[in-house]
């Protein structure tokens, strides 16, 4: 039976912290602009955000939207919360901190929301609001790759384990190829992106 890669375990245990420290304090700076922004657009109808740069790219647009509120309230507020969570778990960890199993299956079911909840709002934000915010882009791409390494680390850690007899192989591969996969994910939604705005993209190229 294939066992994880000793040099990618290591690397991973080293690696893990800061993604989740400097992952979260990216998400908690675009979540806290986005939520200025969102106010100052509340009390004057007339401001335009900052990151207003054409008919595209839109934050605006995507502020003013029913989706810009999935639960009754401003969506960059669960990301202040999510985001300074990730935050103090990573500080934690590069303190010395050590989490018991339940603990990291609750992170990982916690990524797992986010990730799902930032591929709806992808699909909202481009085909059915029209429009992008840059914030929120990166705010998409941070939530995959802190999803993509707690299920590395939960896998590597044995916290998760794949079923049938394949699941160790597949546990070593997505090992040696989880940048490959990370790139490829985001490739694949910049993609979709490009391919759906071609029609403004395209003819000012």
């Amino acid at each position: 039976m294939p066992s994880n890669p000793p040099h990618t375990t290591s690397k991973l245990n080293r690696v893990l912290p800061y993604i989740l420290l400097i992952g979260g304090i990216i998400g908690i700076i675009c979540s806290f602009v986005i939520t200025i922004e969102k106010i100052s657009l509340l009390q004057n109808p007339s401001y335009v955000p900052s990151c207003n740069l054409n008919p595209i790219i839109s934050c605006g647009s995507v502020m003013a939207s029913k989706q810009a509120n999935t639960f009754g309230f401003a969506n960059p507020i669960i990301g202040l919360v999510a985001f300074g969570a990730l935050a103090a778990i990573g500080a934690g960890l590069l303190a010395g901190a050590s989490f018991k199993r339940w603990y990291w299956l609750a992170i990982q079911v916690g990524t797992i929301f986010g990730v799902g909840f930032v591929h709806y709002l992808f699909f909202q934000s481009t085909y059915r609001i029209g429009a992008l915010c840059p914030y929120c882009i990166v705010v998409w791409i941070v939530t995959i790759t802190t999803f993509w390494y707690v299920l590395q680390y939960n896998l590597a850690q044995r916290n998760l384990v794949l079923p049938s007899k394949y699941g160790p192989r597949v546990t070593v591969w997505l090992q040696r190829h989880h940048l490959d996969i990370l790139i490829l994910w985001i490739i694949v939604i910049a993609f979709f992106i490009i391919k759906h705005f071609w029609y403004y993209f395209g003819k000012n190229f």
